[in-house]
């Protein structure tokens, strides 16, 4: 069974970093897209960072800069690197993967909720001012 485990959310000030991690079993991740979503209550899922299978990664606009996904195909697990902070990165993140090899399409660099097959249960951040 797959299973996929976020972990490193926590609580910090504005400015303040996080460092996230997901780590699966039963399942190599090294072929496909992982990817990044976060979620507001009330509010659709959104995806944050991809990283497909060669490597390659892909950033919302709001993040560019701040953020940084990695991945250790050894492990099968991807780290999502998150710098300076803002409120408006809190946040519910989840990690996902199982879908394809590259992330995103010619008209959309990022990938959707659909493109992936399995997804954590979530870690939250929450970044206060």
């Amino acid at each position: 069974q797959v299973q996929l485990q976020e972990s490193g959310g926590g609580s910090v000030q504005s400015g303040g970093s996080l460092r996230l991690s997901c780590a699966g079993n039963g399942y190599s991740y090294s072929r496909y897209c992982m990817a990044w979503f976060r979620q507001v209550t009330g509010k659709e899922r959104e995806a944050v960072a991809a990283i497909d299978s060669d490597d390659i990664a892909t950033y919302l606009d709001s993040v560019k800069d701040r953020f940084n996904i990695s991945r250790d195909k050894k492990l099968d697990t991807v780290y999502l690197e998150m710098n300076n902070l803002k409120p408006e990165d809190t946040a519910m993140y989840y990690c996902a993967t199982g879908g394809r090899p590259g992330c995103g399409r010619w008209y959309k660099p990022l990938p959707e909720e659909y493109d992936f097959a399995y997804w954590g249960q979530g870690t939250q951040v929450t970044v206060s001012s």
